[in-house]
């Protein structure tokens, strides 16, 4: 049933309703509280709006790559998108990726530079992003380690360590773009479906 609701959504309405449409499926458990941040690739006369899309929220948003018919972008929370570089093991993981400032600006600018350079050069695509979207620092490491293959569970991530907490946040993130897109249909805003970040 899902499908058929964002199908209806992404072609229903005005450009920014199926903007916002998307934003809402693409990035539900980030707009709930549920994670400090989220990627989104767009087209880019949608890219430059995120700004006044997000307007009035705590949501900042940081375009990271341009291509020549779309770009990526990235939206966090910045107080607990910086509580997340400080989790243990996180500046020395991301050390080893030429990451050697912590401030969150600099990490920006860096990911910003790494993921550019695989729009334009055709580089692998920087992996370590994986911290910067809350997934679990060892399932992280995990991937890279084992280039994406063995994987015990993959859903909103690829896990290689603690499936069963993992697959109990899949069902939470499930919940949150259900919860969001029923929302969305009962015509709340985009304002008045974000929730603040949920502290555990």
């Amino acid at each position: 049933m899902l499908p058929c609701v964002v199908s209806y959504l992404y072609s229903a309405g005005n450009q920014r309703r199926r903007l916002i449409s998307r934003i809402i499926f693409q990035c539900a458990p980030f707009l709930k509280g549920l994670k400090v941040s989220a990627l989104i690739s767009l087209d880019y006369e949608d890219l430059w709006t995120l700004d006044d899309i997000f307007s009035g929220t705590d949501i900042k948003c940081r375009v990271l790559a341009e291509g020549r018919r779309n770009g990526l972008a990235f939206l966090f929370r910045e107080k607990e998108f910086k509580n997340c570089l400080n989790r243990k093991g996180v500046g020395e993981f991301l050390e080893d990726f030429g990451y050697m400032d912590q401030d969150m600006e600099a990490v920006l600018i860096r990911l910003s530079k790494r993921i550019s350079q695989t729009y334009c050069k055709d580089k692998d695509f920087p992996h370590e992003i994986g911290v910067f979207l809350d997934y679990p620092l060892e399932d992280v490491k995990g991937f890279i380690r084992e280039k994406g293959r063995n994987s015990l569970l993959n859903g909103y991530w690829k896990v290689y360590h603690n499936p069963g907490k993992a697959q109990m946040t899949f069902h939470a993130y499930d919940k949150a773009k259900v919860s969001a897109v029923n929302e969305l249909l009962m015509g709340k805003t985009l304002g008045d479906i974000i929730q603040p970040f949920l502290t555990s």
